[in-house]
């Protein structure tokens, strides 16, 4: 997370187990779900990584700082476009799985074109540790083509987007939480933006955890009786 070290293993220490919790309940429910039930546990990795981003700052050692800020960098641009309209694209019938995975080949594209130039321009990406936030910044290669502030509306676009379209109202209502943790990194955290949207992402992936749960409660509520008849 982009407060401190201790926040962010502490998310991860929710997160992971939480999502596993939550696979585990989704194979026991409705595999379909599965994917995007994943995604507080995927969630958790990244803020382990994040945390330590800031246990190697604060040890001064700059080397495990990009290291672990390039793994962060894999779940902020290319996890996250291609991830979520992939997960969701289970839950849609045929007739709209073609448009998911047009969503998430689009997510694949402009997530491959923002991380993979690190590995080979190792300074287009500079991390900056300040008293209660990490600031990831430096070059983008669509830096070239248009402006940054285009490139990040597509990007929330192909992650939002395909949460509020789907058929499943309980998707659409994380779409809608993902879509305000936007709204609020936009007006009031742009200094640390990449960190404070994953951050909130992290927090709002908890109601995944309560989603499964919830579907697996209704469906046993809704399960008929079976009545069992001795024939003796």
């Amino acid at each position: 997370m982009c407060f401190s070290a201790e926040a962010s293993f502490t998310a991860a220490a929710l997160l992971i187990p939480s999502g596993a919790l939550s696979v585990q309940r989704a194979y026991r429910t409705d595999r379909r779900y599965a994917p995007v039930c994943a995604l507080p546990l995927l969630f958790g990795l990244q803020q382990l990584l994040e945390g330590f981003v800031w246990t190697s700052g604060a040890s001064g050692d700059l080397d495990l700082v990009k290291r672990f800020a390039i793994g962060y960098m894999f779940f902020s641009w290319l996890a996250w476009p291609i991830w979520v309209p992939f997960s969701i694209y289970f839950l849609e019938p045929a007739r709209r799985k073609s448009l998911y995975l047009l969503f998430a080949i689009a997510g694949a594209i402009l997530g491959a074109g923002q991380y993979l130039p690190y590995f080979v321009h190792s300074n287009w990406l500079s991390v900056q540790l300040l008293d209660s936030a990490i600031v990831y910044d430096g070059v983008e290669l669509f830096d070239f083509l248009f402006a940054r502030e285009l490139t990040y509306a597509i990007y929330l676009t192909l992650i939002i987007l395909p949460l509020l379209l789907s058929t499943r109202g309980e998707v659409r209502v994380f779409g809608v939480l993902v879509a305000i943790v936007a709204a609020i990194t936009y007006l009031f955290f742009r200094f640390a933006y990449i960190s404070v949207f994953c951050f909130g992402g992290a927090l709002m992936s908890f109601y995944l955890v309560a989603m499964i749960f919830w579907i697996d409660r209704r469906r046993q509520r809704d399960a008929p009786l079976s009545v069992a008849i001795d024939t003796d």
